[in-house]
């Protein structure tokens, strides 16, 4: 008898996430003759009325490799502990596949997704295996996330654009970027895009450094910079105030210095959508065949990562154990400063 697997994908989308599910298809359902059910935006596909399922074949997967986005929809409010109607339906995930004849899940998110899952199997016994998904590349477990690569591409592609801006009127350009809780994002692409100051939320910063290079900035005459700031980055002594970095740098930067010209560029949820480039999607096949093979092998409660260059499984339980940040002492925090980026701190 055929194996019957769902999968789904939580949290914010990210470029691969198609990639995984058409490698799941491909080798799930078109090499091991497995039936595979799609759950449509995230949890919410399995507690809502009617539930939002769709069959996964092979002829489902055209142009899904370089497609942006997720064909199952994802949500961001989906947790069936704590659902919208205000209600605990975690059981019901559970009663659901039973009465669908699904054995398990395979979980494509991050790490909220991840903890969810990991709880659904701990307290109410569901088969998850989980796939990592963040663009952040916040998650202590594996070495890189796909979409990661890919929102740096965006970043960097953005800052060789605003650098001609920003030399032609001698201007001062502030880019928002995202990571939550880890600069990843912000240290890979502005050093690939040449930025002069890069703000981590890992290290809080000092309008007066920042000054600083500004002005050893024009002393070299150059009177032009580039800032690229983490959503989540804060001065010494203030809160961190996700979505609002950006503007904090820029108005401290007005009031140190009122005859600067400063501009700024939120890059918001361009770093997440498009196409995935090569390495996300040669990631994303290869995560989304090893799901599979980890639940032929009947390895549920296990997570893929890409460990030194090899796709392994963890359990879930150390996959959501502690999330990663920017190492401080780090080589390529080391290497930022060596070519002369300010860190703010």
């Amino acid at each position: 008898m055929s194996r019957h697997v769902g999968i789904l994908t939580g949290g914010g989308d990210a470029p691969g996430l198609n990639a995984v599910i058409r490698a799941v298809v491909k080798s799930g359902v078109g090499q091991k003759r497995w039936l595979l059910t799609g759950v449509e935006d995230a949890f919410d596909g399995l507690i809502a009325r009617p539930m939002r399922l769709k069959r996964l074949v092979p002829r489902s997967c055209g142009g899904l490799l370089q497609r942006g986005g997720t064909i199952l929809g994802t949500t961001n409010r989906g947790d069936p502990f704590a659902w919208k109607d205000g209600r605990d339906h975690a059981a019901d995930v559970g009663r659901e596949l039973e009465r669908l004849g699904i054995e398990g899940l395979i979980v494509i998110g991050g790490d909220g997704t991840m903890r969810i899952a990991e709880r659904l199997m701990r307290e109410h016994g569901v088969n998850v295996l989980g796939v990592p998904k963040t663009i952040d590349n916040d998650l202590g477990a594996t070495d890189q996330t796909f979409g990661f690569l890919s929102a740096v591409d965006c970043v960097c592609d953005a800052l060789d654009r605003l650098h001609t801006t920003a030399e032609s009127h001698d201007r001062c350009i502030v880019v928002e970027v995202m990571g939550r809780d880890a600069g990843f994002i912000a240290l890979h692409g502005g050093i690939a895009g040449g930025a002069d100051v890069i703000l981590l939320p890992e290290l809080p910063w000092n309008i007066d450094r920042i000054r600083a290079k500004l002005e050893q900035r024009r002393q070299l005459g150059r009177p032009f910079s580039l800032i690229v700031v983490a959503e989540s980055a804060r001065p010494e002594g203030g809160e961190s105030s996700a979505g609002n970095a950006g503007q904090l740098v820029v108005d401290a930067l007005r009031r140190a210095e009122p005859e600067l010209d400063i501009r700024m560029t939120v890059l918001g949820h361009l770093q997440r959508g498009g196409s995935p480039n090569a390495f996300d999607r040669v990631l994303a096949t290869r995560f989304g065949v090893a799901a599979v093979e980890l639940v032929q092998e009947g390895r549920w409660g296990h997570m893929v990562a890409l460990r030194n260059g090899n796709i392994v499984g963890v359990p879930l339980a150390e996959a959501v154990r502690q999330n990663r940040t920017v190492d401080l002492g780090g080589e390529l925090v080391a290497t930022a400063r060596a070519v002369g980026v300010e860190l703010g701190g």
